[in-house]
């Protein structure tokens, strides 16, 4: 897959970029990367992987200009203080991965911030900021749980105007802190301690945080936001592998394409 620089959009913000990845990520990470500076139609400051440590990944940061960033300097907990699993699958890293995203505003500099999945690769333009608006990719199903823990979180229903779990969604730091200082001030507790202690942890997929902050801003003014459908493509093929005509012929139906390792997330009956 070749890389070229995309067009900028006139007076776009500059955004950083997050993204949380481990070495299992290095089939894809590389490709996320470069779409990224291909396909954002935004000037991008900095591109941040947090990790645990790891030279694989380092190497990486190096050869792709991006800083890496220890995971274990973003949270006051570690995964190994989350205790999210049952005899059948353990979702702690899961969910670890989750929190490390929401506290994304303590590590990037620019106001808005894009956070990527490390298994999810852009194949067409993407804006973010139009005409003061935030644009979030959207799909239309869901996890029933992700609302039920919204609800017990922040006090009020979700208004779930359509499904905001599409692997990408630009945050606005002073948003994501309100949400958080929200969560907070209802649960007299620290947000992340708040979030762990309200998912049912008998469901494999008890919180989402894309579903929790696009929810959040839709309560606050759903008309600073325009809903996109994400047009995401599952493959279960090496990205690597795919050649550039088979690309653009994706591109043709579908924005991104993710190639996720974990079968058990799939479309509920």
């Amino acid at each position: 897959m070749s890389v070229q620089r995309g067009i900028r959009l006139n007076n776009a913000p500059k955004i950083d970029v997050l993204i949380p990845a481990i070495e299992k990520d290095l089939t894809t990470l590389p490709l996320v990367i470069d779409n990224i500076r291909r396909y954002v139609k935004h000037p991008i400051g900095s591109i941040y992987i947090v990790s645990p440590v790891s030279t694989k990944i380092r190497k990486l940061c190096s050869r792709k200009n991006c800083i890496f960033v220890n995971e274990r300097s973003v949270l006051p907990i570690t995964k190994n203080e989350i205790h999210y699993q049952s005899s059948r699958w353990n979702r702690s890293g899961w969910l670890y991965q989750q929190l490390l995203k929401m506290n994304g505003d303590s590590i990037v500099k620019a106001k808005y911030f894009l956070v990527m999945d490390a298994d999810t690769v852009l194949i067409k333009p993407h804006s973010f900021l139009v005409e003061g608006k935030t644009v979030f990719y959207c799909r239309d199903w869901s996890q029933p749980e992700y609302f039920n823990t919204y609800s017990k979180l922040l006090g009020m229903k979700a208004p779930r105007p359509r499904s905001f779990v599409t692997h990408y969604m630009l945050f606005d730091k002073s948003k994501l802190s309100a949400l958080k200082q929200k969560i907070e001030a209802v649960h007299k507790l620290p947000w992340y301690k708040a979030i762990i202690s309200n998912i049912n942890k008998k469901k494999q997929f008890g919180f989402s945080e894309y579903e929790t902050y696009a929810n959040f801003m839709y309560t606050k003014n759903p008309g600073s936001m325009v809903l996109k459908s994400s047009m995401n493509k599952s493959l279960n093929v090496n990205a690597s592998s795919l050649k550039e005509q088979q690309i653009r012929n994706l591109a043709l139906k579908y924005r991104s394409l993710s190639f996720h390792k974990r079968k058990i997330y799939s479309k509920a009956p």
